[in-house]
């Protein structure tokens, strides 16, 4: 094949018209200076014209690769054109045949790795199985609209608003991938902003705001008195979960290596974090007492070994606790919300101290941006305070044999 371009000649050809390259290629050039790239070929006595794409995307070089591969079809007695013409209806048949359950559950698949635990995955899948694929399951992605979406959320919005929320953010982001992977285009019609905001009302405004239940601080003495009274690690972790003010999954994962008892202070690693970022926690002398009594009582690598050494206490373990002791009406995570009040109504510490020692994500970009450590030593001030309110030191032994 005579080759009369090069990548230089055709970007400075400005003479419209058709400019041969060699064996069918032509350079296509159009009175306001759009250049394309057009293949010209006979079979069977008739000669055809064929557009192989734009030159800002379609290099020289892969023009020319495109023509040997039309030309080999030629030599078979294959239409180039009409080949193509093929191939698209099947990869349309494709996309066609490809439905919302089969990208919810690819896209399930290609994000469970990266997702927190197991739990996360099957509450992605649990919802999408129930209230989206009854509805929408079948459908090709493609052709999932508005109206689609509103036939999933707008049954179950009123009643169920905090799920029908989390299900409208998992639907856009199905919907994305989709796009992103070929199987649909045009914009999401899940997103919220400026679409889905001006058809159902905001959460706000339909559904209460539901607190973990809390016991008063005024009776977390008295409730620590009687929990000491449990047999059980269970009872040793809520105590403790209840002097640091931390969250149910940080206390029950704790491991011996994260606690430094001479400095007093117990790092939660990152990955066990909401915020996934590492948290350092104040430790109290109740809180020490505890894990000195715990030191003695297991050679776990975990601080509150379920019944099996080598396993944690179960998530579900400070529930049973608390429903053993006639408490159902209280949680473990209201206890996080006793301190706070405590914190608010009985003391003067800082807003930011007691909301760094939850391990909450400061909001006010201001603060954040002057406040870059972790305030631990007013924290430890803190959490000394909190531990003699919770744990008088007449009242209770510093180190309670369990």
């Amino acid at each position: 094949m005579v080759s009369r371009l090069t990548a230089r000649s055709a970007a400075a050809i400005k003479v419209p018209g058709y400019h041969p390259d060699g064996a069918g290629l032509y350079l296509q050039v159009t009175g306001g200076g759009a250049r394309s790239w057009i293949f010209r070929y006979t079979l069977r006595g008739r000669t055809r014209e064929m557009g192989i794409g734009s030159m800002a995307i379609l290099p020289l070089a892969d023009a020319r690769a495109s023509v040997q591969e039309y030309r080999k079809l030629l030599s078979e007695g294959v239409d180039p054109i009409e080949a193509r013409k093929a191939k698209q209806a099947v990869a349309a048949a494709a996309v066609a045949a490809t439905s919302f359950a089969d990208c919810a559950t690819a896209y399930i698949e290609a994000h469970k790795p990266s997702w927190r635990n197991a739990k996360h995955s099957e509450q992605w899948t649990s919802t999408i199985r129930t209230y989206a694929n009854p509805v929408i399951g079948k459908m090709s992605v493609r052709d999932v609209d508005t109206d689609a979406v509103m036939g999933v959320l707008t049954p179950i919005w009123k009643t169920k608003t905090e799920t029908a929320n989390r299900l409208r953010g998992r639907l856009e982001a199905i919907l994305d991938w989709a796009k992103v992977r070929g199987f649909r285009s045009g914009e999401n019609p899940a997103r919220w902003r400026g679409h889905l905001d001006k058809l159902l009302p905001a959460r706000g405004q339909i559904q209460q705001v539901r607190h973990h239940p809390a016991l008063p601080y005024a009776e977390v003495a008295s409730f620590i008195q009687e929990l000491r009274r449990q047999p059980g690690t269970g009872a040793c972790g809520l105590e403790f979960q209840i002097l640091t003010a931390a969250r149910t999954g940080e206390v029950i994962g704790a491991r011996w290596d994260e606690i430094d008892e001479e400095k007093r202070i117990w790092t939660v690693p990152a990955e066990r974090m909401k915020a996934k970022r590492e948290h350092r926690v104040a430790l109290s002398e109740p809180a020490l007492a505890l894990l000195a009594a715990m030191r003695k009582k297991t050679e776990s690598e975990y601080v509150f070994p379920a019944s099996q050494p080598k396993r944690h206490l179960s998530n579900m373990a400070f529930l049973q606790l608390l429903k053993r002791m006639n408490r159902s009406s209280i949680t473990a995570h209201g206890f996080r919300s006793s301190f706070k009040d405590w914190a608010s109504e009985q003391t003067n510490f800082p807003t930011e101290v007691v909301e760094m020692a939850m391990a909450h994500t400061i909001s006010d970009k201001v603060v954040k941006a002057y406040q870059r450590g972790d305030l631990l030593q007013k924290r430890f001030l803190l959490a000394d305070a909190w531990g003699r309110y919770c744990v008088p030191a007449a009242a209770v032994p510093k180190t309670p044999d369990r």
